[in-house]
């Protein structure tokens, strides 16, 4: 398995230095007693309550880079405090990654508060998600009554004057939607990887797929 070491300390006294260190080298201790290959080491000095921080988008961007499916760390609070861990681990549960910590030598077993708080994040984001794509169906539905044919809005569908199809890895797109997240995280991922696609362009790419799969 390929995972990722995740070292954290709160502030920048020098002191923390040793704290750091001491994470990694036990952490690598653990990768070695699991067997596991570790692809990237990340070392911050960040404060755990905050969630607009560089140690939480290198880790994202070295998961999706590396294509870990494991993240090691000291104990669930290296990943960050409150609003701001639940956030990221509601995030990892959603990329399928597999928490391991030093604390509980092994695989990270969440509190009863926890848990309920992350099926509740779930439950809301299933039924945004729901919402919102009724609401494109339903806009499509009006704009196709009034006589709009999406068909000829490209070229290469017979529209010399419409848009080029924009070509983007529609297999990532399906990968990223079985993995739960939603069109609008899906878009911002794939901009990240050199793609500019609009939310609703995944959301077309994603349901064409589909289609032709029951065709």
């Amino acid at each position: 398995m390929k995972v990722i070491i995740y070292c954290r300390v709160s502030t920048e006294k020098e002191a923390q230095e040793t704290s750091l260190t001491r994470q990694e080298e036990e952490l690598k201790n653990l990768a070695d007693q699991m067997n596991y290959q570790v692809v990237s080491i990340i070392r911050k000095k960040e404060s755990g309550f905050e969630l607009d921080r560089d140690g939480v988008f290198e880790l994202l961007d070295s998961i999706r880079f590396y294509k870990a499916e494991g993240l090691l760390i000291q104990d669930e609070t290296r990943i960050g405090r409150g609003n701001a861990k639940i956030a990221l681990l509601h995030t990892l549960q959603k990329e399928e990654i597999k928490i391991f910590t030093i604390a509980h030598d092994g695989e990270l077993e969440l509190s009863e508060s926890d848990s309920m708080i992350l099926q509740i994040v779930s439950m809301v984001e299933e039924h945004q998600r729901k919402l919102h794509n009724l609401k494109i169906k339903r806009g499509m539905k009006r704009a196709v009554e009034q006589g709009f044919k999406p068909q000829k809005n490209l070229k290469n569908r017979g529209n010399k004057d419409g848009r080029e199809k924009i070509e983007i890895p529609v297999d990532e797109i399906v990968r990223l939607r079985t993995n739960g997240l939603t069109f609008q995280e899906i878009s911002s991922v794939l901009r990240g990887l050199g793609h500019p696609v609009s939310k609703a362009t995944v959301h077309r790419r994603y349901v064409e797929y589909m289609a032709s799969k029951t065709e």
